[in-house]
């Protein structure tokens, strides 16, 4: 039996996972982040409430490792082609929110007598959000893989290259604080050879790291490949902090960029993220045991500040950068509501700050409440999306001069608007939005482009499509695609609310107009075909057809003939089943249709060739096409008039 005295570790390991398990589970019950969960649990099995106490100093020290995976995950999954499709709206956003709520942050601090560097140090901590929060919160509102989702992430993949550089900054800091201008500046000199030092174990490890999982993969052992991703973490983490003297947080960053670089990346993101989880929850019990519920009442003041840096300071910057850069209102909210809140980089800039003895504690005190506080708040933020939309809305001049923001690109060149009648008009020229432009374009059928990637826009004015820069769920850019002149309007954005609000307007302003709209439920579908008097398409059911059509022609279907099948799922599917049928007819040597074209052979109403299969070649038939012998006909007609089809073919 183990003496008391050894088993500290797994006391603390194991009440800390026990307790964050009940109160994880019991905040997404009643909505809120897990996070909000395990720093309860930390608040409860801390020293500052009764009953059993957790050893703070071995629950810190496994907080290490949990912040070293968070990290290394971070820079495992940092993609900087993600970064560059938003570039122009998240790096001028991040920097200048980061720097907004640094002042902020920094002007509290002198309010409260600390001096002007731990002030710094206190608003860089309140200055960045929490990636887990965020994506949580988007995901929960579908709107992950929406353009305002996309816009939130690449905010925060700038907001974490920002920690990365304020975990290298830190140290000059204290050492500045220390020692004065000379300090500073001997400081600033030991980072710049921190920054070349770690720049070489980069280049070295992205040459070596690769080269080693792949030899490890190839033993086909997959705890011995856990283990190897496990010691590069942390090696390169513990051995970043011992040869340069960074952070272990920096160090497993940077490890998790070189693996990242291994064919091996996702395998290793998969191995290493039941690890990065369990001591993630870790990391945040040991936050929530730093917390004193008797810091509230005793420094309220400090305690408020630092949440209206927080939920006003950063949402309100955040609004204003993504509006001003020409993002429609919906994205800016969305961004705004994601950033009000801090996590778990707040507690690595503050963790390390306090172990500098920049940071006060009572500074870091304040950044805990603060992290528990917004965390549970901000569900409360993103339920708040539509109304304050809404609210912005009501001021008809800024969605004019949101329309307006893109100069040139925003209104159509006078030639294009006297030629467009009866044209398409494409909101999203995005996977789907592509395709169908260059079908329009190959069948040269008049077409509009509406678009909110300046580039994209550019390239098909250069290309000749008329095409507009803005959000097309505004009213002034929907107003400039001729909607009088169209004879359909097409949505493929995956935003169900922009959907929606297109839908909305182009029914009020053209109520006989065509509208085909991309959905992401039946009940949306339902909704807008109630609302608007529109066609959706659902693009799960669109999957399992095209699924469907692949899997016939694995069991031996013709080309041909799995095409007739997706189209009669389709019908199943789109319209209900009204006795239809689809017929695969041969033109044979002695058919009375053989080399007449298709309008000689009186098929009637009842009766729709819908393709012709020629050798191989897929044909899609006009009123001229002349049928040859060996035709492999693809028709629909009515059960009545099968007969009379087989008679004319």
């Amino acid at each position: 039996m183990l003496a008391l005295a050894n088993t500290d570790l797994i006391a603390t390991i194991a009440v800390s996972l026990s307790a964050a398990l009940g109160f994880g589970v019991l905040a997404r019950k009643l909505r809120l982040s897990p996070i909000v969960g395990y720093m309860l649990a930390g608040v409860l099995v801390g020293p500052h409430t009764p009953g059993f106490v957790a050893d703070v100093h071995l629950a810190e020290q496994l907080a290490e490792i949990g912040i070293a995976l968070l990290m290394f995950g971070v820079g495992l999954h940092f993609s900087l082609s993600d970064l560059l499709a938003v570039r122009r709206v998240a790096v001028p956003g991040a920097i200048g929110q980061c720097a907004f709520a640094t002042a902020a942050g920094a002007l509290l601090g002198w309010l409260c007598g600390w001096g002007w560097v731990p002030g710094l140090v206190f608003g860089m901590a309140l200055s960045v959000a929490s990636t887990v929060v965020l994506v949580r919160g988007l995901t929960d509102l579908r709107q992950m893989h929406s353009v305002h989702g996309h816009v939130a992430v690449g905010w925060l993949v700038v907001e974490d290259l920002l920690t990365v550089l304020m975990l290298i900054a830190l140290p000059a800091l204290a050492g500045g604080d220390a020692g004065g201008n000379g300090g500073l500046l001997a400081s600033l000199g030991g980072m710049v050879l921190k920054i070349a030092g770690l720049g070489v174990l980069y280049v070295v490890g992205q040459r070596v790291v690769p080269w080693f999982l792949q030899q490890v993969a190839r033993l086909q052992s997959r705890e011995l490949f856990t283990l190897a991703v496990l010691g590069i973490a942390l090696g390169v983490a513990f051995g970043s902090a011992v040869l340069f003297d960074v952070s272990m947080a920096l160090g497993a960053f940077l490890g998790g960029m070189i693996v990242g670089q291994s064919e091996s990346s996702h395998q290793a993101a998969a191995d290493a993220l039941p690890l990065r989880d369990a001591f993630a929850v870790l990391f945040f019990v040991s936050v929530g045991m730093l917390f004193d519920p008797g810091f509230v009442v005793e420094r309220p003041g400090l305690v408020l500040g630092a949440l209206a840096i927080i939920l006003v300071v950063k949402p309100v910057a955040a609004l204003a950068i993504t509006l001003m850069v020409g993002y429609p209102i919906r994205t800016a909210v969305t961004v705004a509501a994601g950033l009000a809140q801090i996590g778990e980089f707040s507690f690595i800039v503050g963790h390390l700050g306090k172990d500098l003895k920049i940071l006060s504690p009572e500074g870091h005190q304040a950044i805990v409440v603060a992290a528990l506080v917004s965390i549970a708040l901000n569900p409360l933020c993103f339920a708040a999306i539509a109304p304050m939309e809404a609210w912005l809305r009501r001021f008809p001049g800024l969605s004019r001069w949101i329309a307006d923001r893109p100069g040139e690109l925003a209104k159509l060149p006078s030639a294009h608007d006297a030629e467009l009648r009866g044209h398409a008009v494409v909101c999203g020229h995005g996977r789907s939005g592509r395709v169908l432009a260059r079908l329009l374009r190959e069948r040269q059928w008049p077409l509009l482009v509406i678009d909110q990637d300046r580039a994209t826009v550019q390239a098909l004015r250069r290309e000749g499509v008329a095409a507009i820069h803005g959000d097309a769920a505004n009213p002034f850019v929907l107003e400039r695609a001729a909607l009088a002149q169209a004879r359909i309007v097409v949505v493929t954005l995956s935003d169900p609310i922009s959907t929606r609000q297109i839908v909305e307007f182009v029914r009020h302003e053209a109520p006989e107009l065509e509208i085909i709209a991309r959905v992401q439920s039946e009940a949306e579908r339902h909704e807008l075909g109630k609302v608007g008097r529109a066609d959706g398409v659902l693009a799960e059911e669109e999957l399992a057809i095209e699924m469907a059509r692949h899997v016939v022609q694995r069991f031996g279907a013709s080309q041909l003939e799995a095409q007739a099948i997706a189209l009669d799922l389709r019908r199943g599917v789109y319209a209900p089943r009204d006795g239809a049928r689809v017929l695969e007819i041969r033109v044979r040597d002695e058919s009375r249709a053989a080399g007449r074209p298709l309008a000689d052979l009186g098929l009637g109403k009842g009766i729709l060739v819908m393709a012709i299969d020629r050798k191989g070649a897929l044909l899609v038939p006009d009123g001229q096409t002349r049928l040859e012998v060996g035709d492999l006909v693809l028709l629909i007609t009515s059960g009545e008039l099968t007969a009379q089809a087989k008679e004319l073919l």
